[in-house]
């Protein structure tokens, strides 16, 4: 069976949620063969992006994907996180798996699992904005603020308009590296895509001050 696998972040989209825009769109005829097309990364910069990736598969591992994504919509993380395994083990060769994967393990407190997931799904599709988001947001709660600086850059080399790494970016810069310039940069592009934030306007307000004290 042929699948597109689709992943979309639109402008609106729910911070550190479960990817549960994922989609499944079947077409072709059954087979139980795994091979895999490159995944097209598709920017609508008034909407955020689509990320395709066409493959042969079996028919049960696509049910097993919708049946996982359901369990982690319900909080089940446990059973969806079970489910998702078998799916990767079927279809090694798919991002889009390994990254809902890896923010399960993260949302469940596994963040040693959660990078080796988003790490393998970068293999596979080594510009995906939302693994490197995710991946970011692991190496900054595990110390690594360097790495999560290169991640969250690396999402945004893909699509510049992705405001949750544009906001964990300026976060980073602001809180743990103390780079106000970069914070106050990326704090202004993030409120640019979304201006009604009320928080990052006070920070923004604030990053100003201590850096107009400093002068």
């Amino acid at each position: 069976m042929k699948a597109s696998y689709r992943h979309q972040n639109a402008l609106i989209s729910r911070y550190s949620a479960i990817l549960l825009v994922s989609t499944v769109v079947i077409s072709g005829c059954a087979t139980t063969q795994s091979s895999s097309a490159p995944a097209r990364i598709e920017i609508q910069q008034e909407v955020g992006f689509t990320i395709t990736e066409e493959t042969k598969i079996n028919g049960d591992v696509r049910l097993d994907y919708d049946e996982a994504l359901a369990y982690l919509r319900q909080g089940r993380l446990e059973q969806g996180v079970q489910m998702l395994e078998a799916v990767v083990e079927a279809a090694p060769q798919l991002s889009a798996p390994r990254i809902d994967l890896g923010i399960a393990h993260h949302r469940n407190g596994n963040l040693d699992a959660a990078e080796t997931s988003l790490l393998q799904a970068l293999e596979s599709n080594p510009d995906h904005p939302i693994a490197h988001n995710e991946l970011g947001i692991v190496y900054r709660k595990t110390g690594r603020f360097a790495a999560a600086r290169q991640s969250y850059q690396a999402a945004l080399a893909t699509y510049p308009g992705y405001h949750f790494a544009r906001r964990n970016l300026a976060i980073l810069c602001d809180l743990y590296l103390a780079d106000l310039n970069c914070a106050l940069q990326n704090y202004e592009a993030y409120m640019s895509t979304v201006p009604s934030d009320e928080e990052a306007t006070m920070w923004i307000a604030d990053i100003r001050q201590r850096m107009g004290q400093a002068e």
